[in-house]
């Protein structure tokens, strides 16, 4: 068994496939814009270029919050509140003020 389950102390999630390949092919292209924005900084590229860059960074994990939030209000947050468990709204309003910052 492992030290997750044994100790009970972290949530998880079983995504469908295709939202899993979903998050995972987000991701990649995010990691490969960061990639490029570190070539960029090594190449002296000029400040504003990499400036957009950033911001089109900022743009796309912005994206995959959304997604992922919708997902898991649309998932995890209904299941648990059917179930009774209404203590995961207050971890969805936790998470929401530190999205929020």
């Amino acid at each position: 068994m492992s030290e997750q389950a044994e100790c009970n102390c972290h949530k998880t999630k079983e995504r469908s496939e295709k939202e899993y390949k979903d998050l995972i092919n987000r991701l990649s292209r995010i990691e490969g814009q960061v990639r490029g924005i570190k070539g960029m900084v090594e190449r002296d590229v000029y400040c504003t270029d990499i400036l957009v860059q950033v911001a089109a960074v900022n743009a796309a994990l912005n994206s995959f919050n959304k997604t992922l939030l919708a997902n898991h209000i649309k998932t995890c947050v209904t299941q648990d509140i059917l179930e009774g468990r209404e203590e995961t709204v207050d971890e969805l309003v936790a998470v929401l003020q530190k999205l929020m910052k």
